[in-house]
């Protein structure tokens, strides 16, 4: 009979382990990693841009909401630093705000300026929210001319080390 239990535990471990996703990634994109493309567009344009539309330049992606207030400050400061940056780098500023009237006021309060600024408006359910993994926090990505992430969670500070 303690053998019988040994061998429950056993199999029970095996089959919940058994439906874990295999070759699917639980920690989000890494460094090295080729960023996912996809479309927006702007309040000011009529037609859409994409990431592969890019390609060619430094892109910092800055995936933030209002409503969290640090990637709402990352945000804010890295565009600040992309100002000493003179060009070379190209900052695409994606917002998940519920709220265009909460977006253009965090917009205009935070003086973002030089960045192609959108809001995704499906939020959380957006495939950019998911291709991102941006349920395990808001980040930013550094990627470099093909498109390739070379940082995570960029600071201000940190920025012009990268782009050399």
């Amino acid at each position: 009979m303690k053998h019988v239990r040994w061998i429950f535990v056993v199999v029970l471990l095996f089959s919940l382990t058994a439906f874990i996703g295999k070759g699917q990634s639980t920690s989000g994109l890494s460094v090295g990693d080729k960023a996912p493309d996809f479309d927006w567009k702007t309040s000011d344009s009529e037609s859409a841009n994409s990431l592969k539309a890019l390609k060619g330049n430094y892109v910092l992606l800055s995936f933030w909401a209002s409503y969290d207030a640090p990637s709402r400050a990352s945000n804010a400061m890295l565009n600040h630093a992309m100002q000493g940056l003179s060009g070379r780098v190209k900052m695409v500023s994606v917002s998940f705000d519920e709220y265009t009237s909460v977006f253009d006021e965090t917009i205009k309060k935070d003086r973002i300026t030089n960045a192609l600024c959108y809001r995704e408006q499906s939020g959380e359910a957006s495939k950019v929210y998911d291709m991102y993994y941006l349920n395990k926090g808001f980040k930013n990505y550094l990627l470099d001319e093909r498109g390739v992430i070379i940082a995570k969670n960029v600071t201000a500070g940190q920025l012009s080390d990268y782009i050399k």
